[in-house]
């Protein structure tokens, strides 16, 4: 049964009962064209709402118990059989072992409850397996899903350790940055925030084609042998087994007012015309992306050589690289002034570079020549 009241001025209300039997015989244009009716100047559809009670159903709950595997990927790893139940192996690093362990176990503890499984985990900074054991193989898979999600969370948090770079740090490169750098602080430097500490260092010039986080030394060979299977699979072909000569010239900002710049970097084209540096680049993400050692941050990768950014702005007492990974805030930065440094170092030129490998770059460090240490490389040629 229905009843509708509505109240104007005159406290005028209106009831309508509707018998349940009469309302299941109604035809589909009385649904398409309910009955109208004007109360206060104002027009109101009289909607009936049909109710057909089932007194012998009733609703069914869908919790999960702790031992069912409803939505859970069951097939997306390897469960064992054991004598004693089941089982299943996880590779972490164990840089990764205390967010799985939690303030005094209580994380690994509440897993365990919920899942009713044993988590066996290696000693702090032991490289090694987790195992989770379980008398059900849905309570294994309950678990071991569990702690990915868990994982793949905490590392994303992780700062970055390694990055992919195209090094542009030959000498011909370097005299003209410093020459940049001198020009710029002679004609700019009484413009807001231009000073000497916000430019990069000449040694370690270079491409970012993408950032990693490598926890350990078995996740750091894994990409050095990504890096050679591009090599084989696509580089080779687009490179030609030769370096690619690229011009470096032009500067530009990344944010979108000029007058409270936080990155001026210098543009890379290829020589030829060509848009084979950004497929490379490209391709070489995809790849990454695909094998889950880098997140997928943009559509494409945007090529460009960094020449002042304020997270450089620092303590002339300090060193640069002993900055520590992941403390860096908003709040530490202080935009400068770059619209006199656009206006007349646009179309600057540093310099062409043969660019003949891409380097797996070690975050915070330096190697000899003060490029950045490096894990592994492709070599074009």
């Amino acid at each position: 049964m229905l009843v509708a009241s509505v109240a104007s001025s005159s406290f005028f209300s209106y009831s309508v009962a509707v018998d349940s039997r009469r309302s299941r015989s109604r035809s589909r244009m009385d649904v398409l064209r309910p009955p109208l009716i004007r109360i206060g100047g104002r027009v109101y559809r009289k909607n009936l709402i049909q109710e057909q009670p089932f007194p012998h159903e009733e609703e069914e709950e869908f919790c999960a118990g702790p031992g069912d595997c409803v939505d859970e990927p069951c097939d997306a790893f390897v469960v064992e059989e054991t004598e004693r139940g089941f089982q299943s192996r996880l590779e972490v690093p164990s840089p990764l072992y205390k967010y799985i362990i939690g303030k005094k176990g209580e994380t690994k503890k509440r897993l365990e409850t919920e899942t009713r499984t044993s988590i066996s985990i290696p000693k702090p900074g032991v490289e090694g397996e987790i195992v989770i054991t379980g008398q059900q193989r849905s309570g294994v898979i309950s678990a071991r899903t569990r702690l990915e999600v868990l994982l793949d969370s905490f590392r994303r948090r992780q700062p970055f350790t390694h990055f992919l770079s195209l090094p542009l740090n030959q000498p011909a490169i370097q005299q003209s940055f410093l020459h940049f750098k001198e020009e710029v602080l002679h004609k700019c430097s009484k413009d807001h925030g231009v000073s000497s500490s916000l430019f990069q260092n000449p040694a370690k010039l270079h491409l970012t084609i993408g950032t990693l986080v490598l926890l350990n030394e078995q996740e750091i060979q894994r990409a050095c042998d990504l890096l050679q299977q591009c090599k084989e699979d696509f580089v080779d072909q687009i490179t030609g087994g030769q370096p690619l000569t690229v011009e470096v010239a032009g500067v530009e900002y990344m944010n979108d007012d000029p007058a409270m710049t936080d990155v001026l970097y210098a543009k890379v084209h290829m020589k030829d015309g060509s848009d084979r540096l950004q497929v490379l680049a490209d391709q070489l993400v995809e790849r990454f992306v695909a094998s889950g050692l880098m997140l997928k941050e943009w559509d494409r990768v945007k090529l460009h050589a960094t020449v002042m950014n304020t997270l450089f702005r620092k303590d002339p007492t300090e060193e640069r690289n002993n900055t520590m990974p992941g403390k860096s805030s908003f709040k530490e930065r202080e935009s400068f002034n770059g619209q006199n440094i656009l206006k007349l170092f646009e179309n600057f030129h540093f310099g062409e570079v043969q660019l003949d490998s891409v380097r797996l770059s070690q975050r915070f460090s330096s190697d000899a020549s003060g490029y950045y240490a490096t894990s592994g490389q492709l070599c074009f040629s």
